[in-house]
């Protein structure tokens, strides 16, 4: 690895914007990996440095570009959150079939999390809101069973229901996004699968 290709990284690891030109204007390779291979954009995307990354994407940084605990640039949105960085990402066609380590698409995360803008913005780009993970779960499986139950998860599911994710799709059990959300008590999110359902 280059001196300059360890500047790119540094920078952005930090959000330096600035440094990252000089990297690259040094000629550091935007696919350059640190010791757990991840590559300046991850590492930029996943601290939420969204101008780092927006000259990373403009010098061709490719956002399938895969860690050794197989995150991306772009799953990494889904677990942050970040609409700003999922904006700045889009543009450099990400892999939306791309899944992490447990066989999810970057809506799963956000869902489980309660990220309501990223949710609400990224099924309107074509991603598989039935896509189902290694757990058996779809994002609106994830949504009620490791949601709160709060507005933002009803919200999620509300979301998720209107973008047409389909109710009926039950776990690796064959228990229904209503069945357990009757199980737990949310009674807001139940409704709101009775009259999709």
């Amino acid at each position: 690895m280059t001196t300059a290709d360890t500047d790119l990284l540094a920078a952005a690891s930090t959000g330096d914007a600035d440094a990252v030109r000089a990297a690259l204007d040094a000629g550091a390779d935007t696919e350059a990996r640190d010791e757990h291979d991840r590559t300046p954009l991850l590492l930029a995307a996943a601290a939420d440095h969204v101008e780092a990354a927006r000259v990373l994407v403009a010098a061709g940084a490719d956002p399938d570009a895969l860690d050794d605990r197989y995150d991306t640039p772009w799953l990494v949105t889904g677990v942050t959150g970040s609409v700003a960085m999922l904006e700045v990402l889009l543009p450099a066609d990400p892999d939306l079939t791309e899944v992490n380590r447990y066989g999810g698409v970057s809506v799963i995360p956000a869902s489980e999390r309660g990220h309501v803008d990223y949710v609400r913005r990224v099924v309107t780009t074509g991603i598989d809101v039935d896509h189902v993970n290694r757990l058996g779960w779809t994002a609106l499986l994830e949504a009620v069973i490791l949601g709160d139950g709060g507005a933002r998860h009803q919200e999620i599911v509300r979301i998720l229901l209107e973008a047409g994710a389909d109710p009926s799709v039950a776990d690796a059990e064959g228990v229904t996004a209503l069945e357990h959300a009757e199980r737990l008590g949310r009674t807001e999110i139940a409704r709101l699968l009775r009259e999709r359902g």
